[in-house]
């Protein structure tokens, strides 16, 4: 157990951004009245953190930043809570996959310079539990990409966690890309390149393993960016999407948010947002060529992990499932025990995935 609370965090993830994304993410934006110190104490540790990142940037320019990628990346896809960490996770034991840490998410800016003391550091105060769902949390293991590019640029969906009043801007801007501009296009695809060049040199992998539920929206930027990229699309019960989701979320939110929003709001959006999410992603779906995309039930999935990690190595052709077998079947084998949350779903569940995502249901075969 970590020293501190998750929900009691006195700062939140944007300490780990440069000086220049945080004024981006915060100028002219409302802070609540209730989040004035927390945001004042972010504020001051992510300027005196910020003058670190030159120390970083010079070494990447050395090393990295005209390296060429060995391989276009693998990107797992799906709606928040359709069981993207857990695929991730198994994937993640192939040690030919890099991928971001949790630690990389929050300190993006401090991996290639002074990693050591500052991950020790975030190591004792973490909690070792996501607070959601008791998946275990460290700072090594596999994480999502969004927060880290949160902390690196001002163009990313997760600005909602710090400003939920403007979640439904960020999602059209900058998790369906519909209203994004050219210019802000390209700072996103360069510091996403810059992030997976870091991840692989941190975790020794030569081909970058995404987990992010946000570049479900973003499949036709990514087959622009990386031609032979592969994607693993994930579909999960939506009545347990939405209950899970909205448990997620409403947690999530509270040590992040530097503004309020009233928990019906929250609601709205999340069943707005998934439908969104699932028209770009099927309207896009068709630029990912013939070979390089499997849909995947989560309840599949869970139910054999490694009969269908090895149906999904086949299909997409990826090659070295005989030499990660065996570490594959050890982290299977070590979740057997694990203690879902169980969601009871009410009449009102049930009324309002019916009425907002019956789509969903339809083509994926779940029962209404």
């Amino acid at each position: 157990m970590g020293l501190l609370e998750f929900n009691k965090l006195p700062i939140n993830t944007l300490v780990g951004a440069d000086w220049k994304t945080f004024k981006a993410i915060t100028d002219g934006r409302n802070i609540g009245a209730a989040y004035k110190g927390k945001y004042r104490l972010t504020k001051m540790v992510c300027r005196l953190l910020s003058l670190l990142v030159p120390l970083q940037d010079r070494r990447y320019e050395k090393l990295l930043a005209d390296k060429p990628l060995e391989h276009d990346p693998v990107f797992i896809l799906g709606h928040w809570r359709s069981g993207t960490t857990f695929v991730h996770n198994v994937f993640s034991c192939d040690r030919h996959f890099g991928y971001n840490t949790t630690y990389q998410t929050v300190f993006p800016h401090l991996m290639m310079w002074g990693q050591p003391f500052f991950k020790k550091n975030m190591s004792w105060l973490m909690p070792d539990k996501r607070p959601t769902d008791n998946m275990e949390l460290a700072v090594d293991l596999p994480q999502e990409e969004e927060f880290a590019l949160a902390n690196m640029m001002p163009y990313t969906y997760y600005n909602f966690w710090f400003f939920p009043e403007y979640q439904q801007e960020y999602a059209d801007k900058y998790l369906l890309f519909d209203d994004i501009t050219a210019d802000e296009l390209k700072v996103f695809e360069d510091t996403f390149i810059k992030l997976i060049k870091i991840s692989l040199w941190n975790t020794h992998g030569t081909q970058f393993l995404s987990k992010n539920p946000p570049h479900t929206g973003r499949v036709k930027e990514l087959v622009k960016m990386f031609p032979n990229a592969k994607f693993i699309y994930l579909m999960r019960n939506p009545y347990t999407v939405f209950e899970s989701t909205r448990s997620f979320f409403t947690n999530t939110i509270q040590p992040l948010k530097l503004q309020d929003i009233d928990n019906a709001v929250l609601e709205q959006n999340i069943l707005s947002v998934y439908a969104k999410l699932y028209h770009k992603y099927e309207a896009d779906k068709s630029c990912i060529p013939a070979g390089n995309l499997i849909e995947v039930k989560f309840e599949d999935f869970e139910a054999d992990a490694m009969g269908m990690t090895e149906h999904i190595y086949e299909a997409l052709s990826i090659p070295g499932f005989a030499e990660a077998r065996d570490a594959i079947s050890k982290y299977v084998g070590g979740k057997k025990g694990y203690k879902k949350n169980k969601y009871q779903y009410d009449d009102r569940t049930v009324r309002l995935v019916q009425d907002n995502w019956g789509f969903a249901l339809n083509q994926w075969g779940y029962e209404i």
